[in-house]
């Protein structure tokens, strides 16, 4: 089933937005429209209001003549990637970062267009990885397992659906691992994800053998091969970014004031 740009954005928005942790305060209306696949001036609202991803969905689409930010090409490069990625221009992305950042950031401005210069793109996992402060706490031994969890959980990741119990989907998904020194997806785990609230969910028919991606706890979509192809491409395009592509680890640690 196509569904238009708004409502993709809803299926990934949702998750943090339920924990409180992204946009506007009010989940639930999130959660009504992605239910009832509804898209209005509302919902429109409602998506201006998450500060970290919308933006860039402005970047994206200004950057290829697109009127609408929540065009669905759009949408899918920021969340799973597409091929408007990488003619977004570095020119381009470095000016946004520095529209967004620099007052925030000040002298450590620089460390964090670092990311950019070594071949970032405004993919969700490059504000993941290199903007995010989590990547600079995994060298700290007593905030390392949750900077790890953070970085996974908020990353879209993509997972096989074995089975559906209830509003749960029972998926086998790679998490990732952190070795001390370099990040990397690991091997195959089993995880229980939510798709529904009450039987009502954003994706019809989920069954066993569906690849989908997730964030945080929540099954966001189908994958098409392509999509999965993609998702993976960009997301180990930012994965060697932060292992070694910046000198300065966690370069937006000054974000987290």
């Amino acid at each position: 089933m196509v569904i238009d740009g708004a409502q993709m954005f809803v299926r990934y928005a949702y998750p943090p937005n339920s924990r409180g942790s992204c946009g506007p305060p009010d989940s639930d209306a999130l959660l009504h429209y992605g239910q009832s696949g509804v898209t209005d001036p509302g919902l429109r609202e409602l998506a201006k209001g998450f500060a970290g991803a919308f933006p860039y969905l402005e970047l994206i689409a200004g950057a290829h003549g697109i009127h609408d930010p929540l065009d669905a090409r759009v949408v899918e490069a920021y969340w799973v990637g597409n091929s408007l990625l990488d003619t977004v221009g570095i020119s381009t992305m470095g000016n946004s970062m520095e529209d967004r950042f620099r007052a925030r950031t000040g002298r450590q401005f620089p460390h964090l267009v670092e990311g950019v210069l070594a071949g970032g793109v405004p993919h969700h996992s490059f504000h993941v990885f290199e903007i995010y402060p989590w990547l600079g706490l995994l060298r700290d031994d007593r905030r390392y397992a949750t900077a790890l969890i953070v970085l996974d959980r908020c990353r879209i990741r993509w997972g096989e659906v074995l089975a559906i119990t209830g509003d749960e989907a029972v998926v086998k998904s790679r998490p990732l691992t952190w070795d001390g020194t370099s990040l990397a997806v690991g091997e195959p785990v089993v995880e229980t994800a939510r798709y529904a609230v009450n039987g009502t969910g954003f994706i019809a028919g989920l069954a066993a053998g569906d690849v989908v991606s997730l964030h945080w706890d929540w099954v966001c979509d189908r994958l098409t091969p392509h999509q999965l192809q993609q998702l993976k491409l960009f997301t180990g395009r930012h994965l060697k970014i932060a292992n070694s592509g910046v000198e300065h680890r966690g370069a937006a640690i000054a974000l987290e004031r």
